[in-house]
């Protein structure tokens, strides 16, 4: 008998509801018609929107033919790809108070902000209730898909590392914030706890309070309070529950002393934060001496397995893994123990694209089915040369192939034509007849200095192998990295920026540049390297506590924490001032002689 019979069968008040048959059921007849569905999708977005300012440039006061088939055809034909650049000065309009239809027939009111943190400033992205609702479904069909996997109690608790910033109003009164911001503020949000009947350990407040800081000393707090009822443990991405975790370490004496007298520490200074959270809790000296003793062990043991022993009902850790995440699943895995790590869905600011189906799949090897209600969409085919892809035309989704990588492109019900989402995917096989895709990187070169040019992919690559040789000769850890392609001296040469916890010797520390210098492949980058028209790789020792200041600087410019993302790359000035005072030593690679 499989777990879902299973569930359904045994009345121990775990959930698996009708509710998600039913959107399991939606979305498998939605993948089993995937080309009709996405040509309807197609007709309606631009029934919706045919006329406005933006789409007359291209097809003007063209009928609608009712062939979805040459539709589709007609509208890769006449409207041109395009990128961000290509709708923010209609989005500034709107923004700045414009009433008349640019880019959508309904009323803009809220504006989305991505996280900022790829090119040094964020960017507006239009946001409706269809946002809302599509995040409210993936979400209700991702849960149904893990329930068949790792059953939940009816009722139990979620200790949900998530924050809020703050919105703000435009010059035209609309408001605008961050896309977590918009959704934790929504009906929906609400909806989505009731419906898979697991809530927040968090009050709205700690959620919103603005200060992250504050927000995950009371997420611990209350996630330790309520430790017997946590089943899982979750955030928008892997790097926010890493870095709960480490700011656990620092505080867990201070924890204990709150959960033991019921009291609230003096760091908490928020007015509506410290109220709610002393009206929830109350004191509880068996339980802080349980932890406290816990704690004590786990300290000796590097936090190993912290997850599983302070909450033993814990099913899972859920969250974005994959991308600029990856790097930080080697500290999850430690934090988690032998608890599965579930990588969440794939999406973007812009639009929902893909859920995982198979939740068992370890994230190194998860894949998303698209689901094909969410948004038009289109593939550019793209082969790798030596130096760059080259593109063949894009194709819609009924026509991606097995084993091919493609550039992502959006047309979505918020505003957006043929818009290049700048993702590289590689189809790795159907899901009924929706294609899964593998993300493999950013397609957007992050460092180059003449001809070389080398990927998020690329890099990561290459700070594994250089970590390798760490772990390997020391006892210290990768915290994080960065990285700039020096282009003000010349030969320009590339810069890897590394925070280390623990001690580690200058020789090893050598050793590690010259294998990361040697372990790029990229043809332009080794050609360069050997006539010396890119010079040695170097390697900055950054002293701790310096991508926390990277992370405060973008919190402090609006971003959300569960929305921040470490720059792989970065030519932000402010950014780099903070790097380089925070250097403790340099290396130069002797790779290449």
């Amino acid at each position: 008998m499989d777990s879902a019979t299973d569930n359904k069968s045994n009345n121990n008040n775990y959930f698996y509801c009708k509710g998600n048959d039913e959107i399991i059921s939606w979305f498998e007849r939605s993948a089993e018609n995937a080309a009709a569905i996405q040509r309807q999708t197609l007709r309606r977005i631009l029934e919706l929107n045919h006329r406005v300012e933006y789409l007359n440039k291209w097809i003007g006061d063209i009928r609608l033919i009712q062939d979805e088939n040459a539709l589709e055809s007609l509208y890769a034909t006449m409207v041109p790809l395009a990128s961000h650049a290509d709708f923010e000065p209609y989005i500034h309009k709107i923004a700045d108070g414009e009433k008349a239809p640019l880019l959508t027939q309904e009323p803009i009111t809220t504006l989305s902000l991505s996280s900022g943190t790829t090119e040094g400033r964020q960017k507006f992205v239009p946001f409706t209730h269809h946002s809302s609702q599509t995040t409210l479904q993936i979400f209700k069909l991702a849960a149904a898909y893990r329930s068949r996997i790792y059953s939940i109690r009816e009722g139990g608790k979620v200790l949900e590392f998530i924050y809020s910033s703050k919105q703000y109003k435009t010059k035209g009164g609309l408001i605008a914030g961050t896309a977590t911001t918009h959704y934790y503020a929504s009906e929906e949000f609400k909806i989505k706890q009731q419906h898979t009947k697991s809530f927040t350990c968090s009050p709205e407040e700690v959620i919103s309070s603005g200060d992250y800081k504050q927000s995950t000393y009371c997420h611990l707090l209350l996630g330790l309070y309520f430790s017997e009822e946590v089943e899982f443990v979750t955030s928008t991405f892997a790097y926010s529950i890493v870095q709960a975790f480490r700011s656990f370490e620092e505080l867990w004496k201070e924890l204990c002393h709150d959960i033991r007298e019921g009291t609230l520490s003096s760091r908490i200074n928020i007015t509506k934060v410290r109220k709610t959270v002393l009206g929830i809790i109350v004191p509880h000296p068996e339980l802080a001496s349980r932890i406290e003793s816990i704690c004590e062990e786990l300290e000796r043991e590097d936090w190993f397995s912290i997850i599983p022993r302070l909450w033993p009902n814990v099913k899972y850790v859920y969250s974005i893994m994959t991308g600029s995440m990856q790097p930080y699943l080697n500290k999850l895995r430690h934090y988690a123990g032998n608890l599965p790590l579930v990588s969440a869905d794939y999406g973007s600011t812009e639009s929902w694209i893909g859920v995982n189906v198979e939740p068992s799949s370890p994230p190194e090897k998860v894949t998303f089915a698209v689901i094909p209600t969410f948004s038009y969409f289109e593939f550019i085919p793209l082969h790798r040369t030596n130096d760059d892809f080259i593109e063949d035309d894009p194709v819609p989704l009924s026509q991606v192939k097995i084993g091919q990588e493609y550039e992502i492109v959006l047309t979505t019900f918020t505003g957006l034509y043929r818009y290049r989402l700048g993702d590289v995917v590689e189809v790795i096989g159907f899901h009924k007849k929706t294609p899964k895709l593998n993300f493999i990187c950013r397609r957007k070169l992050i460092l180059t200095v003449n001809i070389d040019k080398n990927t998020e992919k690329d890099l990561q690559l290459v700070v594994e192998r250089g970590s390798q040789i760490l772990l390997s000769k020391s006892r210290a850890e990768l915290v994080d990295f960065t990285s700039h392609a020096n282009v003000a001296k010349r030969p320009g040469h590339y810069v890897i920026y590394w925070e280390i916890k623990g001690d580690v010797e200058e020789k090893v520390l050598g050793e590690c540049c010259r294998e990361m210098d040697a372990s790029f492949v990229d043809h332009g980058y080794v050609v360069s390297r050997k006539t010396n028209s890119i010079g040695p790789l170097e390697l900055c020792i950054v002293e701790r506590g310096t991508f926390k200041k990277i992370l405060e600087h973008f919190i402090g410019n609006g971003a959300a924490l569960s929305q921040f993302k470490t720059p792989r790359c970065t030519s932000n000035q402010v950014l780099l001032r903070i790097l380089n005072v925070c250097t403790m030593k340099r290396f130069y690679s002797t790779a290449y002689g």
